[in-house]
């Protein structure tokens, strides 16, 4: 982790600056209106009306804050294309792998002297934190939520093919053999990876690379070394190759992301995928999935010392174009909507209160934001209105906090993922695909973009 001390003087500058600013925001009457992102498109009317009674309650606290809320789901190409053209909402989410590059870059405001501010900054999780502070030490993004990535599986298909959803597989062995029976029994796809070419394809690849014992690069900065041919690589690929082509469980959709993997699963076409560990919120929200047939479980590991669990999660970020009233409105609302509920009992258990009342799910897992202390207490305050069906999920909590925790790749990360998305939608549409070539063009791929710094 990088050192986050300022100079005194000017720490003080910028506590200055903040109350001067808060000051000026809250002294005058002048109406301060932010964009914030909101829900992804197609985002059921219930969780709308969610987001909508969040933001009534926000306006009523602070009056001279309007928002205007704005549909937004992040993807590479998307955000690319939308923070060159200026377009991106005042108040925006980006993965942990791009907050500080973007920083870096001057391309996100500084929160600095805004999240020092905040009454609970030194409870955060300082490896959190971390991915949230550029080169430079300034916080130029707040953590939404953390994860761990996991096997998400249908329990109602695990069942039809006569096997116990109570105990899903805990190797990669067992995955196939599941996947098989489930895809022969039921004529659903036993197993799904991700093959789009939008970098989810080269996401999951890296996931299984790193529950074998693999890595994709090694060394930091510009110095960095492409490592994406490594063994491990190769071997989680000719697992890929022999589900797809010589299991044939693996359906006959190869081009799935994100958003269209969790439909497929929620309407019962897919029996195992991986995807982070919070994803039970999409799938409820967008997908209006029947909490009934979803079980959530570890990734299986290797008996390998470097075997581990790709993490990450979401940060919230201002755009740099934002002036100091724009900023600590959207403070404000970042404080409000994203961090306070899992820090302040009153918060928590309003914004409990208010997900259950409009059916949406309180309580999935995830990755403590704040320290371990925090997290396990914020949970106490909810207990109450939890509405996931933590049973469900048990094979997941009972595991991952006993796995080794591994970040995404740290430099050029998307472009490493884009580099390796080929490679997948190779193995999966061509029965002859060569994988050893393959994954040379990926490495001299990724290697250029690492050295070109991104």
């Amino acid at each position: 982790m990088k050192s986050m001390r300022i100079a005194t003087a000017v720490a003080a500058a910028a506590v200055l600056a903040v109350c001067a600013t808060a000051a000026a925001v809250g002294s005058t009457k002048k109406t301060v209106t932010i964009s914030v992102a909101s829900l992804i498109p197609g985002s059921t009317q219930a969780a709308i009306q969610q987001f909508n009674a969040q933001v009534a309650q926000f306006e009523r606290k602070y009056p001279s804050i309007k928002l205007k809320p704005v549909e937004y789901q992040w993807t590479a190409p998307t955000f690319a294309s939308k923070l060159a053209a200026g377009t991106l909402p005042t108040v925006f989410e980006v993965p942990f792998t791009d907050a500080r590059t973007l920083g870096d870059n001057g391309q996100l405001a500084d929160l600095t002297p805004y999240a020092k501010a905040l009454p609970y900054f030194s409870k955060y999780n300082k490896a959190v934190l971390a991915e949230g502070t550029d080169a430079k030490g300034r916080i130029i993004a707040l953590p939404k939520g953390a994860y761990a990535q996991a096997l998400h599986y249908n329990r109602k298909l695990f069942q039809q093919a006569g096997l116990d959803p109570s105990k899903p597989p805990t190797t990669w062995a067992q995955v196939a053999k599941d996947a098989l029976q489930i895809s022969q029994r039921t004529g659903k796809a036993g197993y799904v990876e991700m093959g789009k070419n939008d970098n989810t394809a080269g996401w999951i690849l890296t996931t299984v690379v790193y529950t074998l014992g693999g890595r994709m690069e090694k060394g930091t900065g510009k110095n960095a070394v492409a490592t994406v041919n490594n063994p491990q690589t190769v071997t989680a690929l000719n697992m890929l190759k022999k589900l797809r082509w010589t299991d044939n469980s693996m359906g006959s959709n190869f081009d799935y992301g994100w958003s269209d993997i969790n439909q497929a699963f929620a309407a019962g076409n897919v029996g195992m995928y991986i995807s982070g560990s919070d994803v039970y919120t999409n799938l409820v929200q967008a997908s209006k999935i029947d909490p009934s047939i979803y079980g959530l479980a570890a990734l299986p590991l290797a008996k390998n010392k470097n075997a581990g669990v790709l993490g990450g999660g979401t940060l919230v970020s201002v755009k740099p174009s934002a002036n100091a009233a724009e900023k600590a409105a959207a403070m404000k609302w970042i404080d409000f909507f994203y961090e306070a509920p899992l820090v302040s009992k009153s918060r928590a258990i309003q914004n409990a209160k208010t997900l259950a009342a409009n059916g949406q799910p309180v309580g999935v897992p995830a990755l403590p934001l704040f320290n371990k202390q925090q997290y396990d207490l914020a949970n106490t305050w909810i207990k109450p209105y939890i509405n996931v069906p933590l049973g469900q999920m048990k094979p997941f909590l009972t595991d991952v906090f006993n796995q080794q925790l591994v970040p995404e790749p740290p430099v050029a990360t998307q472009s490493v993922y884009n580099a390796l998305n080929p490679v997948v939608e190779a193995v999966l549409t061509d029965r002859n695909a060569n994988i050893t070539p393959l994954l040379s063009q990926a490495n001299s791929v990724a290697q250029q973009a690492i050295s070109n710094g991104g």
